[in-house]
């Protein structure tokens, strides 16, 4: 599976941002899809992810709320969209593609797109 991520870019705080991600390959629905985050200095954190089963979504308590993660099956694409944007939601957006049931963590993640930057101004 190869994943691309777009969308990043400069945003005002309280904006809004949708990315995108999408995969190649026919067993791309087969997969969990997250989205992670590193911001400059800090470890890679878990952003968001949708299983691939029933869809469940998961969110990390900071985004809670502000952010939705979707799936559209005909397009291959998953998507996250950020709203209310904060300056500390400055990073680099990646997502990533698993076959675990550990899809809150990167170490459960096979495959990972490269990121997209996503710069909230205060």
């Amino acid at each position: 599976v190869q994943l691309q991520a777009s969308g990043g870019g400069l945003v005002q705080a309280g904006g809004s941002l949708r990315l995108s991600c999408t995969a190649s390959g026919r067993t791309f629905n087969s997969y969990a899809i997250g989205w992670f985050r590193q911001a400059p200095g800090k470890e890679r954190e878990f952003v968001a992810a949708i299983g691939r089963t029933f869809g469940n979504t998961y969110y990390t308590d900071s985004v809670k709320g502000r952010f939705t993660i979707s799936r559209d099956v005909a397009k291959n694409t998953v998507y996250l969209q950020m709203n209310s944007l904060k300056p500390e939601d400055t990073a680099v957006y990646f997502c990533a593609a698993s076959l675990s049931l550990r899809i809150t963590s990167a170490a459960g993640y096979d495959y990972w797109g490269q990121g997209t930057l996503v710069t909230v101004s205060s």
